[in-house]
Formats: structure tokens, sequence, C-alpha cells
């Protein structure tokens, strides 16, 4: 029996079942601002969109997918409304399951190629959807009620069209399957049939100039592939491992899950992508027709040297595979959105290289022998073959790039890589091997404005290439994150002058809307923290690690008066005060300072009572405090903690002392608010027990203040990942 509420569901327009999956997705989304608070999963509970602890902002992504593969089995118009933002975010966690999306995306065929058969069936059928969408087009502008005819005539007229010069289809390919010879010089076993996308733009083509013969004005839609990789807009490896799986080392060598060969055949199903996320445990795929199939696309698909739109014609040569390639990334949506943290592969050193040498470097002089004849090659296979303007190639889509930890490539590689991307908001250079001459030439950019930076660890930097970069830069005017990490294996370049220079004269600082800041292993004093650096109202986590010689009172003063927002801290291996400098302090003394120095003047609110108004509102610590990341001996001499505060440590060597009963929490009417006073029994302060009773067994999204920006979403240092780029982002000390 079929309740009212059923018939109801049934009865909705695709257009409103398609805008309801639309908001199950964003519910899965973080909020622009977010709490800094891991995220609490509670399938009961609103996402409330706001930066709130709890309820949590969004739903997590297996609620998200739970759900809306759950409205693909109510019916049929279900299914199409969720499906197409089922496909629409793919993080590939399992060996199994990155082949099972492999055969999904790409099925049986190897390099695009179908078979005579399979390609007849699939002419006929794009054929009939191609009829049918331009009789729905004339129907609704003439209303003529001869549909069989003028499908018989519509035919007639498209097939004449394909078998033309320039159809490009084969003739055998427009005959029904009943009435082809089988004969075998007709059949053959590996019959290289034009690709999917060429038969399909084709035939749209094709009916487009015969509706405008017959009909002008008349618009038919475009042709929509079957597969579901047309929906794909994101894919990250960061959650795929094969560690724990007992394969021996001749096996992950041999027999590898993701292999160049897969992952390129599965980015030519994917036209609208735009974030790519790569790690250490798929990097050897990362060759250079996988590079050139992310990078060379929409308008980079050109290559260099080609003539752009406007400048010539380009013909195209059918019966090379680069030009084939080429035109088919034409109508590719370009990347957004590119994370390659800690690929270091040969493999990928490689590719890099090549790609590199081909696109981006200048073309060697006639007569200069000094390069290899590989090299040589290379550069011969990447030019076109006819006189043209030689271009430099750049990927101007490309917003957020992160190449973290790519220590493998040398700088003359990576430079000019990076130097390519003209329009960049976020750029993650940490522990690479870039040079002052790249600051430099990203300083002089007319077109680049950057809101988040990491430095971290870059040891081949000066202190004065930075200094420079951000004085006198107006590439760095707007940085809402900055890192500036470094410890004692790898200390910051910077000096004394050089950080009195920056936090006076930077108009990122200056402007404070910094809302994340590191600088760690910096030498930071009293009077810069406090009489030259400006107020930073904006700030919410702050790095301070590494600091031997700055004394808690200064860094209580300067939080008081300069930074009160600021939520989460770092004092791992900082401060005198807390046994880091020359003169040893006792475990239980340091302990002591941490308390009344930090915690006490900082996250307590001060005593107040009035007897004229005994129902004023308590009064508020001075500070947003609530977070303090310390140094693993430090935590150890906490013990349990004390009072509201608990000791969260990561799955690595890093550890936080938070304050369980301060959160965000979501407010009918004030929206979000900061509490300080939560109740026992509240589910932040249960959540907050239990992460500390784990010792370490969490998440590797569990944790605060990120060393590594965000980028395929573009939440930057504030942003939260999981897998291993949260291992990287909480769990990894150094």
């Amino acid at each position: 029996m079929i309740t009212h509420h059923e018939s109801t569901a049934n009865q909705c327009p695709p257009e409103l079942l398609s805008l309801i999956c639309a908001h199950i997705f964003a519910a899965g989304l973080p909020p622009a601002e977010t709490s800094l608070d891991p995220l609490i999963t509670s399938e009961d509970r609103v996402p409330t969109a706001l930066p709130s602890t709890y309820p949590g902002a969004q739903w997590s992504e297996p609620t998200v997918r739970k759900t809306l593969a759950s409205a693909t089995l109510v019916n049929h118009a279900w299914y199409e409304a969720a499906k197409p933002h089922l496909w629409k975010s793919i993080e590939v966690r399992l060996p199994r399951s990155w082949l099972t999306l492999v055969e999904e995306l790409v099925g049986g065929d190897e390099e695009e190629i179908l078979d005579s058969e399979h390609a007849a069936e699939f002419v006929g059928q794009t054929i009939q959807d191609a009829q049918d969408a331009a009789l729905a087009a004339q129907t609704v502008i003439e209303g003529s009620p001869c549909v069989d005819n003028l499908a018989q005539e519509l035919h007639l007229k498209l097939l004449a069209t394909l078998a033309g010069p320039d159809g490009h289809i084969p003739p055998e390919l427009l005959s029904p399957p009943a009435t082809r010879d089988p004969s075998p010089r007709r059949l053959r076993a590996k019959s290289k049939s034009p690709a999917r996308w060429k038969l399909m733009r084709t035939i749209s083509d094709a009916m487009q100039d015969v509706m405008e013969q017959q009909q002008p004005g008349v618009y038919v839609p475009t042709l929509q592939d079957p597969h579901p990789g047309r929906f794909v807009r994101h894919l990250d490896f960061t959650h795929f491992r094969t560690i724990g799986m007992r394969r021996s080392i001749e096996e992950g060598v041999t027999g590898r899950f993701v292999t160049s060969e897969r992952l390129l055949a599965v980015l030519k199903e994917m036209p609208n992508l735009v974030a790519f996320g790569g790690t250490e445990y798929m990097d050897s795929a990362l060759t250079l027709e996988v590079l050139q199939e992310l990078l060379l696309r929409g308008g980079p698909s050109r290559g260099r040297g080609r003539p752009s739109r406007g400048r010539g014609l380009v013909v195209v040569d059918h019966s090379n595979p680069e030009e084939e390639d080429r035109e088919r990334r034409r109508d590719y949506q370009e990347l957004e959105a590119l994370d390659l943290t800690g690929c270091v592969s040969a493999v990928f050193a490689k590719a890099m290289h090549d790609f590199v040498t081909m696109h981006l470097l200048p073309p060697p002089q006639s007569g200069n022998t000094s390069r290899s004849d590989g090299e040589d090659g290379a550069r011969e296979r990447g030019r076109v073959r006819f006189a043209a303007v030689d271009e430099s190639l750049t990927f101007p889509a490309i917003q957020r790039l992160s190449v973290r930890g790519m220590k493998s490539i040398p700088a003359q590689i990576l430079e000019p890589f990076i130097l390519a991307f003209p329009s960049l908001t976020h750029l993650d250079l940490s522990c690479t091997r870039v040079t002052p001459a790249l600051l430099s030439s990203l300083g002089t950019s007319p077109t680049i404005r950057l809101k988040g930076l990491g430095l971290e660890r870059c040891n081949w930097l000066t202190g004065e290439s930075i200094r420079k970069f951000l004085v006198e830069s107006p590439v760095t005017a707007d940085l809402e994150g900055l890192s500036l990490y470094g410890d004692w294996t790898f200390p910051s370049p910077l000096s004394e002058e050089d950080m009195s220079a920056i936090l006076a004269k930077a108009p990122c600082f200056r402007s404070g809307k910094l809302v994340y800041l590191d600088i760690s292993s910096t030498p930071v004093t009293r009077e810069i923290l406090l009489s030259i650096c400006a107020e930073q109202p904006n700030l919410r986590s702050l790095g301070m690690s590494y600091i031997r010689r700055l004394e808690l009172d200064t860094i209580a003063a300067f939080l008081k008066t300069k930074a009160r927002n600021v939520e989460a801290l770092t004092l791992g291996m900082t401060s005198p005060d807390l046994g880091y400098a020359d003169q040893f302090v006792p475990p239980r003394q340091a302990t002591i300072a941490l308390h009344t120095k930090i915690i006490g003047p900082l996250c307590t609110a001060p005593f107040s009572f009035s007897l004229s108004s005994p129902r004023a509102a308590p009064a508020q610590p001075p500070t947003r405090l609530r977070v303090l990341e310390l140094a693993p001996q430090m935590l150890t001499s906490l013990g349990g903690g004390a009072g509201s505060w608990r000791i969260v440590r990561s799955k690595g060597s890093r550890g936080w002392y938070v304050d369980s009963a301060s959160a965000w929490v979501a407010d009918d009417v004030q929206g979000s608010v900061l509490r300080r006073d939560l109740e026992k029994g509240h589910p932040w302060r249960e959540e907050v027990e239990r992460l500390a009773n784990a010792n370490g067994n969490v998440s590797n999204a569990v944790g605060w203040h990120s060393r590594k920006m965000e980028i395929l979403r573009g939440h930057g240092f504030l942003g939260r990942e999981a897998g291993l780029y949260g291992a990287v982002s909480f769990a990894y000390a150094g």
C-alpha cells in the first residue's frame, strides 16, 4: 500500500529532487569559518553551517554518502537526482575500491578503443538520443503532429551528413547491426574505432548542422556522456595505502594497484575534474602522460607555441594520437586545485623533469650541444611542427597548489613549474628546495595575490629573501595564513632584524587580516611582540614553538594586548619558564608556571560579585585561548590534567592541552558563541574525554593548529583533513 508521503515524493519534479540532493551534498561541506575543533559525528542533528563545535557545522562524509545512496533506492527519479552528487567527490581508500572505480568508469575498454560491435551499438543509441533531442526542440517551436515523418526525415539527413567527407565516422558503424557484413574483413579482433567522446561530438555537431539548415535558430542540447565520470569534480588519494595487506616486496613492485595506465584511463573519463590530490603511496603512477592529462586541459591543451584563439587555424591531424588527445582535452575543464604533498618517487621526479623541459623551459638555442640527446628528443616531441609565435605555457585556472615535501625535485625544475601558475591564491612550498630566486620572481607577479603561504623548513631560503617578499611585494599583502615554521633541526633563517622589519612593515601584519600564523623558531623578543607588532584582531591559531628564550609573561602580555582572539597556541620547546633554556627547571615547577602564567591569566574569568545586579552576565576571560600544544615531556608532567583541561594526543608525536569546557556552540539568536562553561555531560566534554582516554589511538583528522595547508577545497591552514594529509597536518612533529 502506497502512503500519501510516498506518492507525494514520487510526484516531485526532477528539479526539486536535484535541489534536495544538492542540499544533502552541501551539508557535508565545512563552513567558510570553522570552529577549529575535530568534527563530532551526530547524524541526528541538523548541520548548522556555522563555526560550531556542537552541533557539528556539517555532516561527516560517510553520512552524506549514505544518505545519497539511500535516495538512489527510492525510484528512478531519485536515482537520477542523487547520482551526480554521489560521484562529485571521490576519495580512493582501499585498493579493491580503486579497481572497482576503474571498472565502473573505464569498463573493459583500454585506451578508449571500442570494438566494432560495441561502437556500432553506441553510435546507434547516440543517433537516437540526438534525434529525440532535436524532435523535442522542433516540436516545442512548431508544434508539428507528424512526429514519425519528421523523425524519418531527420534520420536520413543526419546519416547523410555523417557519411560525408567530414563525418569522421566509418561507414560500417552507421549501418544497422542486422545488415552489417559479418565477414572477417569487416570485423577485426582489435578494430580501432573512434573514441567515444569523438563519436558523441561528431553526431551532436552533425545534428546541429542539420537543424540549422532546416530550422535556423533552433538549439539542440549537447549530448551527455552516459558514463558517470563526467560528474566527478574531486579526486584524491589521501586515504589510499597498501600497508597491512601482507604483500611481499616483489608483489608491491610488480603488482601495483594504482598504475599510470589505470590512472590515465580514469582521468580521461573525468572532463569536469577541478581538484586532484596525490600522495607518496601512488606517486609512481604520476608519469609524464598523467601530468599532461591533468594540466593540459582547456586553454593549456593547445600547448606551447600553438596559436591561441584568433591567431590562426589549428588543423587537427586525426592520425596523430597527440593531436587527438589535444582535441579531446580542449573541451575539458581546467584544474583549480592541485595537491602533490609528499610525491617524491623517482618516476614522479622524472615525469616532472620531462614535463617542465618539454612545456615550460625555453627551447635550446641553435648550436647548443650541452644538453643530452634524450632531453633534445623530449623537446622535439613537444615542439609543434609549424611556424607560430612561441608563447610561454601557463595554467591560469589553477588557484591552489601544494608541492609540500617534494625534496626530490631540484630547484631548476620546481621553480619554473611554480611560476607557470599566474593566478595562485594558496601556495604551500614547505619542505622543498626552493631558492630566493623563486620568491623574487613571485614577488614581481602582477596577477598573483596570495591568501595562504607556507614556507615551513625551506632551508635554502634566506632571511633577506623572505623579508623582501613579505615587506615589499604586493603578492603577500592580503595574506590570511602564513607559516614560517622551523624547529631545532631546520631553524628559521630569519634574524631579529628581519622579524622586526616584517612585523613592523609587512602589509599582511599591518592589515590585521591574519587568522593563522606560525613563527616557530624565529628570534622574536619582548620588544618586537609588544612594541613593534601591530594588533591582530582576527588571529585564531598561533604557533610559537622552539623559541627557547621567550618568557611566558611576554607571550601572555602579547595575547592580552595584541591577539585576544587566539584560540590555539603552540608552546612546544618554548620559554625558559618551562625548562627549555640553559637553566634546568623541574617538571613540577614547569607545570605550575604554565598554569599560573598562561592558563590562569588568559583562560580564567576574573572574579566578580555584585549585590546590585545579581543576574548580570558573568565576566569573560580576557582571551579566547582554549588549546595549548606542548612538548611530549611537558604533557607527561601534566598527568591527567587539572580541572576541565585534558591531554589529547595525536597518532604521532604531537599533543595538546585542551579545555573541555570551552567550545563554539550554535545559538538560535546569536548564531554561534564561544562558551567557556560547558556543563559536565555535554557532548563536547564527553568527546574530549574520549579522545584523552584514547591516548593517541585517534584518527589522523584529530588535532589543532594544522601544519599543512588544505588545498583541494580552499580552506587554507584552518581547514581539516584526514588520511595521509591529516597525518602531515596533525600527527608529524617535524
